[in-house]
């Protein structure tokens, strides 16, 4: 591509984004450019600033500005259950879903020898000494329905059976409105094996 040397680094910088490929990269930079400068420069300030001062809560390892996060600082989080989940991400989508009002710890990645993840690098240390000092009674355990995220919920259970609490798991199976002839027969069979009895 012809081009300045500014301009390359750009769209190469750009390509840094999970899904952003060479062309998606180049019409974001074009974009930027040629339309919206003003909007470039504010992006470029708040990456700077996110990227110097936002690190992890020393409590749940959740992205936070401060040494504490909000949620963990909140006194009217319920102590007794601790919702463990992989990323910030996955933090915020049950957050912004459900009712849930306990306390979280993000592990910031699963099991993944290939990837060289291991329960050191998924904060085991951290959450050993979470479920030995705090008040927790029940680990809710919302990993992933990976390969993956299975080998860290089984792992995460024998964390929680160790320290004798309660282990649970989130739902797997059928999602809400779906018919069963267009459900996948992987989630098809996972909804099966773990029928529940109704009361």
């Amino acid at each position: 591509m012809s081009g300045t040397n500014l301009l390359a680094e750009l769209i190469e910088a750009l390509r840094c984004l999970p899904g952003v490929g060479a062309r998606s990269a180049q019409r974001m930079a074009f974009h930027v450019l040629e339309r919206d400068r003003n909007g470039g420069a504010r992006l470029a300030r708040a990456l700077d600033q996110a990227v110097q001062r936002i690190g992890h809560c020393t409590r749940c390892r959740n992205f936070s500005e401060s040494e504490v996060c909000a949620l963990c600082a909140n006194p009217s989080r319920d102590a007794q259950i601790l919702c463990v989940v992989e990323t910030p991400a996955d933090l915020l989508a049950i957050e912004q879903a459900t009712g849930f009002r306990g306390r979280y710890f993000v592990l910031m990645g699963r099991l993944s020898p290939l990837d060289g993840l291991g329960p050191d690098e998924l904060g085991r240390d951290l959450l050993q000494r979470r479920l030995e000092e705090d008040e927790v009674r029940e680990m809710v355990i919302a990993t992933n329905p990976t390969v993956e995220g299975e080998a860290t919920a089984h792992w995460l259970a024998g964390l929680a059976r160790a320290a004798g609490l309660r282990a649970t798991r989130l739902a797997h199976g059928v999602p809400l409105g779906g018919e069963l002839e267009y459900v996948d027969r992987g989630t098809l069979a996972h909804a099966f094996g773990s029928r529940q009895v109704l009361e």
